[in-house]
């Protein structure tokens, strides 16, 4: 159920892995800034941002992935070049984790992407994304070869079939478009359209990484945030349980990153994903006898006492 038999792909994005088989590396947790209603915000057409809290901000995701031994990048939303490109300078100061350009027009997208080049910033930046709604497919391919763009998003969706099927139509149509442009990574977000079809992008997890061994993912915040009874019935905790539960089932079925939405939930998110990915690394030593290598991973870092037992166990039963 959780090993492969196809081997699978690790792609590294500045110094972080993500993929492989269940229980190898941890999930990277993704929180964006500057979306939509997002407080930093003052004026996107003067890119006037609360620069202090948004570098807060990102303290308190390094800190938490510190503590949790979850990677961490950070998704920033635009409508223009022009802003992306502001976000870009600032994050690149401030710290030194991955980033996502994230816009969903094509022109800004590919002027963030080439921007990112100029700068000589290719290696951390991930492009987000590639997905059935681009204004021009061919086009956006040919350039994302020209500026070299090395790590890339694929977002797989059929609206006319929503069921896992569909997106793994979308998948193999969008890999056939992307022959022939020599990425390092590529990484597939099967697309949350709401709550409880988030289970659906598990489902299409599991038929990616067993068909193509690629790293998979996904956004359940799409989902949370879309449920809005769940704010005006339950209040602020009960949502933020919702949320972390959602994030935390998502981790355990076959996601290797997660959108988790505003970086403010991180405080939440981070400790719910690490149980979790404690839970699934201990569910595959218990179908096959295998534990995460890396001492940095949730298991061995949160629990390294019972790690240590776990290994010990196996050692003791590969030495019978």
């Amino acid at each position: 159920m959780f090993t492969f038999r196809r081997q699978q792909r690790v792609c590294h994005i500045g110094s972080m892995a993500v993929g492989g088989q269940p229980g190898e590396n941890p999930p990277i947790l993704i929180g964006s800034m500057f979306h939509k209603g997002d407080r930093l915000l003052h004026s996107r057409l003067g890119k006037d941002f609360d620069r202090t809290g948004a570098g807060d901000l990102l303290k308190k995701q390094e800190e938490l992935s510190q503590q949790t031994g979850l990677p961490a990048m950070v998704d920033l939303v635009g409508n223009t070049g022009d802003e992306l490109k502001a976000y870009i300078d600032f994050v690149a100061g401030a710290t030194a984790v991955p980033m996502c350009i994230d816009a969903w027009k094509l022109g800004p997208r590919l002027e963030a992407a080439h921007y990112a080049a100029e700068l000589g910033l290719l290696d951390r930046v991930l492009y987000n994304s590639v997905g059935p709604w681009s204004e021009n497919l061919e086009q956006e391919v040919a350039a994302l070869g020209e500026m070299g763009v090395k790590h890339v998003v694929l977002v797989a969706f059929d609206t006319d079939d929503q069921m896992p099927s569909g997106r793994m139509k979308c998948l193999a149509t969008l890999l056939k478009a992307l022959q022939g442009v020599p990425l390092e990574s590529i990484l597939v977000d099967t697309s949350v359209m709401n709550l409880p079809a988030t289970a659906f992008c598990s489902m299409a997890n599991y038929q990616v990484k067993k068909r193509h061994g690629l790293p998979v993912g996904s956004s359940p915040a799409n989902g949370t945030y879309m449920w809005k009874e769940a704010r005006s019935d339950w209040e602020g905790v009960g949502f933020a349980g919702i949320d972390a539960a959602v994030h935390a089932l998502a981790s355990v079925l076959w996601h290797d990153f997660l959108f988790y939405g505003p970086m403010s939930a991180a405080d939440r998110i981070f400790p719910a994903v690490a149980a979790a990915t404690a839970f699934q690394a201990t569910l595959v030593y218990g179908e096959g006898g295998d534990l995460p290598a890396s001492p940095g991973h949730p298991l061995n870092h949160l629990f390294s006492g019972f790690a240590g037992q776990l290994s010990a166990r196996a050692e003791a039963a590969s030495g019978d």
